[in-house]
């Protein structure tokens, strides 16, 4: 089995010992992404709604490295950091994904990298 790193300069670079992504026996895994600004590698600033914005932003410059869109991802999981904000998370990213429906897991965590409100991950059918 080979893997294949990807890398877009429209997603937040990685700040630690990681890829954005990695492809292995036709699936993309993406490192949970989180609210940077790519272009100025800052925590974006706002409620979790903008957060969430930002982080299906990210997660999507991700899925265009391997030529794949919302209805190509399988599983996600989202880690939040206050339970309490996922009906907005959830409305954002609903809108994110249109008609798409993967298998999702959502989760509440005691804290997220830079004290960031949401965090996505996904893994993704290459196509």
């Amino acid at each position: 089995m080979s893997l294949k790193i990807v890398h877009t300069d429209k997603a937040p670079a990685a700040i630690g010992p990681y890829s954005q992504g990695v492809v292995a026996n036709g699936f993309l895994y993406t490192a949970g992404q989180i609210a940077i600004d790519p272009a100025t590698g800052q925590v974006m600033q706002g409620n979790v709604a903008a957060q969430t914005e930002r982080v299906m932003s990210n997660l999507a410059a991700v899925l265009a490295t391997v030529n794949a869109t919302w209805k190509d991802v399988v599983k996600t999981t989202i880690f939040l950091q206050d339970m309490s904000d996922f009906p907005t998370v959830n409305e954002v990213y609903a809108r994110a994904l249109g008609d798409a429906r993967p298998a999702r897991s959502t989760v509440q965590v005691a804290g997220l990298p830079r004290s960031v409100l949401v965090e996505i991950e996904a893994v993704v059918a290459v196509p």
